[in-house]
């Protein structure tokens, strides 16, 4: 596996695996994480939006290395590309160990976004400022 380097700017979300977060085997169940890069992407598709919107896809995940309980794990988010009324967000989640200082990453994933009306409607999205532009 190669050495990644961990996104720059802030994380969209950071947070702790806690114990009622594991499944079965003590590991951090697939479905949180997942559950918690959903949310990190809805965040910032809100905010690009400026209102409702809802997850219409996600593509597929590959779990890399497992989270402990405890592990604080930070969740990075990109603006991939911009359509019309939707958005695609990559995530990264990364974990790092509570006692130390080195970051791995988890998984990651893109998620396609649309911005909804009042009436659950897709809408167009606003005008984006430049520091969501997409990367490409």
């Amino acid at each position: 596996m190669t050495e990644e380097k961990l996104p720059e700017g802030s994380p969209v979300i950071r947070t702790i695996a806690m114990p009622a977060d594991t499944n079965p085997a003590g590991d951090i169940f697939g479905g949180w994480i997942m559950a918690q890069m959903d949310l990190a992407a809805g965040n910032l598709a809100a905010r690009l939006a400026r209102g409702r919107s809802a997850t219409v896809s996600v593509e597929a995940m590959q779990f890399l290395r497992p989270v402990h309980v405890g592990d604080e794990v930070s969740l990075f988010a990109d603006v991939e590309r911009v359509g019309r009324t939707s958005l695609t967000i990559h995530v990264e989640a990364w974990r790092r160990s509570r006692d130390g200082d080195e970051s791995v990453k988890v998984t990651d994933a893109t998620f396609t976004f649309v911005a909804l009306d009042q009436a659950g409607r897709p809408r167009p999205l606003p005008p984006l400022g430049d520091e969501f532009k997409t990367k490409s």
